[in-house]
């Protein structure tokens, strides 16, 4: 077994999920379980500046071993796994040559994840496999991208025939919940771009993603006996729904794909008194983004005209950008990835992030930051999977990137 399979396996016994709910940084104090063995084994590496701060993010130096002008580049993943599914006791399934077929992923629990309603297992016959046991979602975002780049750090520090420029390592907490680039000091880091090893399948390659904003609304009602509740009753969750319908039905995610925008609907918590719905807002164009913004607005502007003043109370706040206009400058880091992929023989998949990233936000405070690959499948579930090759080819790309960008120095 390969030494990134070895540590992937290793890191996902580590239950790092994140917790929207919470207000502390990282917002589980389980995350720092896995900053300190990351710590620990970057010392190990004997790399510099191995750090990790108060609030779980590990940093560490690559010094170069050239003297050439190479730029300094960042890898950078994320430790934490979502809160959509429990990442505790994520006991992995090895399949040796998938065959094609369904595959049991818990008998007594009859959780099966056939081809049929992900196609995208044909393109694994033969090879290598790791899923979960139908419990728990597997880990491999972000923690097959940890791997990734500490298996690419290792290749280099036991060769050190191998020129390189600086590099810089960083793993960062709660990047499921958004909040992954809120304290990260992209000074300290002092890289002069880099990539987050985030993405999905083998040769996705990504510099646009959405704009990003969240909306909490509260409706208030009135309750009276429904006995005698005409002209009295104010029945928050109606209002609710009514709001709810004047979004467009088509706008979301699951009628959406490619760069479509959309609403979704996260949460919806009623009473006859009072009523909160929660929604992210996505879309690439920013435009388009503003018009939505505006749209949820009228909404409950109409809501309060309707049912009267102060109903409904909209609380709208940006998230994040895309970072394609940060990307475009610097385009040499997505044409150099490019080349890279296609030197290994992996076709390149360049396409729009249907969500967000840590380099999205990093990316306008001065990181431009793309992002590469990891092999993962189904992300956030119990379906997630992992082809091993996939997860192998990653560090040959890391390692050739840095191949080019100091042979081109």
């Amino acid at each position: 077994m390969s030494n990134v399979i070895e540590r992937f396996l290793r890191y996902i016994q580590i239950d790092t999920q994140s917790d929207v709910n919470s207000d502390s940084c990282p917002s589980t104090a389980k995350q720092f379980d896995l900053a300190r063995l990351l710590k620990e084994e970057l010392d190990s590496l004997q790399l510099q500046d191995v750090s990790q701060d108060e609030n779980g993010y590990v940093m560490a130096t690559l010094p170069a071993n050239t003297s050439r002008n190479v730029p300094v580049i960042g890898w950078i993943a994320h430790m934490d796994t979502s809160p959509d599914m429990g990442g505790e006791g994520v006991n992995p399934q090895w399949i040796e040559h998938y065959d094609g077929k369904e595959i049991v992923l818990n008998t007594a629990q009859n959780v099966v994840m056939s081809p049929t309603d992900f196609p995208e297992l044909k393109q694994y016959i033969g090879q290598p496999i790791i899923t979960t046991d139908g419990m728990t979602l597997l880990g491999a975002d972000d923690k097959a991208g940890i791997a990734a780049i500490m298996a690419a750090v290792e290749y280099l520090v036991q060769h050190p025939e191998i020129e390189h420029g600086t590099l810089k390592i960083g793993f960062t907490p709660d990047e499921e919940i958004g909040r992954g680039a809120d304290r990260f000091d992209v000074k300290k880091f002092a890289a002069d771009f880099a990539y987050t090893v985030d993405g999905g399948e083998l040769g996705e390659l990504e510099y646009e993603n959405f704009n990003a904003a969240g909306a909490k609304i509260v409706v208030k009602g009135r309750s009276v006996h429904p006995g005698t509740a005409k002209d009295k009753m104010i029945n928050s969750i109606n209002i609710a729904m009514d709001i709810a319908g004047m979004l467009p039905g088509q706008m979301r995610p699951e009628h959406t794909e490619r760069y479509d925008g959309f609403f979704h609907l996260m949460r919806f918590d009623g009473k006859l008194e009072e009523t909160t719905l929660e929604y992210i807002i996505r879309e690439h164009d920013h435009d388009k983004f503003e018009w939505q913004k505006g749209l949820i607005e009228k909404a409950v502007e109409f809501a309060n005209y309707k049912y009267g003043p102060n109903t409904a109370c909209l609380v709208l706040k940006d998230q994040y950008l895309n970072m394609r206009e940060k990307i475009l400058p610097v385009f040499h880091i997505i044409e150099t990835a490019r080349e890279a992929m296609i030197e290994l023989g992996i076709e390149p998949k360049i396409i729009p992030v249907r969500g967000g990233t840590d380099g999205a936000r990093l990316s306008f405070e001065g990181l431009p930051c793309p992002n590469l690959f990891t092999g993962g499948h189904n992300a956030h579930g119990r379906f997630e999977y992992l082809p091993a090759r996939s997860l192998e080819r990653a560090v040959d790309v890391i390692l050739k990137i840095i191949e080019l960008y100091t042979a081109k120095a």
